[in-house]
């Protein structure tokens, strides 16, 4: 019998496929790993935008990561959008004790286009209770300039916002270069590890309204890596290239704003 190495996404389900659990599962399955899934709110939407959501009830919420905690044997997890403080202190409750192993959490605070995606006592409740506890976290260009209250405007200020994030509590920082421009010719990642080591990734940019679930694909990416044994740098190396692949061997599934191709293979260039 095959022994699957098996990982957990804790985030929203997105109807149309493109992102949250959704993206999260594809990238597991892609990666030759087991994932699961713990869902914390459900989208309704389409490659136009989202029209409706719900949160799923606390009790329901805790329910499901008991029972993955009473049968699996998960070695890596993220969280991906935590919808309100209450849902975000039950996260933080439950997986103090380590149970799912490294932990990866991607900030969906701000969207790559600056629009506020959390109210104010759910962003402090993210930072207070969650940031201590990960082990690597995936800020955005925008969710980094407000976390660390800069600007960002050159390479020695995102050197020091990596800084002053992990002086909030996370081991490990990736802060996801600017991509909203469409004259820029490359995304630019600044990784600051636990040792002290950091480094810059970069890979062309690619125009196209086909990058919904880039940032949910690129930290299940690092988990399932993880999971499989790769270091904290090597996962975040091959979760950069496997992202850029996925952008920009394009996909025609809907009519506006598409998801990412998951089908793609690590000989694919």
């Amino acid at each position: 019998m095959n022994d699957f190495t098996q990982v957990l996404t804790i985030a929203g389900s997105d109807s149309d496929g493109s992102a949250g659990a959704q993206a999260d599962l594809k990238t597991f399955m892609s990666r030759g790993v087991y994932g699961m899934s713990v869902l914390t709110a459900a989208v309704a939407g389409n490659s136009y935008g989202i029209h409706d959501s719900v949160n799923m009830p606390l009790s329901f919420i805790q329910s499901q990561i008991k029972d993955i905690k009473d049968d699996f044997k998960v070695s890596a997890f993220k969280t991906g959008m935590l919808s309100d403080s209450k849902i975000i202190h039950t996260i933080a409750e439950a997986i103090k004790d380590k149970p799912f192993g490294t932990f990866v959490l991607d900030p969906v605070i701000i969207t790559k286009h600056g629009a506020m995606l959390l109210e104010t006592e759910a962003y402090q409740t993210l930072i207070d209770e969650l940031f201590p506890l990960a082990d690597l976290i995936t800020p955005n260009f925008y969710e980094a300039k407000k976390l660390s209250g800069l600007e960002l405007k050159n390479k020695e200020e995102i050197i020091k916002a990596a800084h002053k994030l992990r002086n909030l509590g996370p081991k490990n920082i990736m802060i996801k270069g600017e991509h909203s421009d469409d004259s820029i010719d490359s995304v630019e990642d600044y990784v600051l590890l636990e040792d002290g080591q950091s480094f810059w990734i970069s890979e062309p940019f690619v125009k196209t309204e086909h990058i919904n679930g880039t940032g949910d694909t690129l930290s299940s990416c690092i988990v399932a890596e993880i999971a499989k044994g790769q270091s904290m740098e090597d996962a975040i190396k091959t979760a950069k290239t496997f992202t850029y692949n996925a952008i920009k061997n394009e996909i025609d599934v809907g009519h506006k704003y598409g998801p990412i191709n998951h089908f793609i293979k690590d000989d694919i260039q």
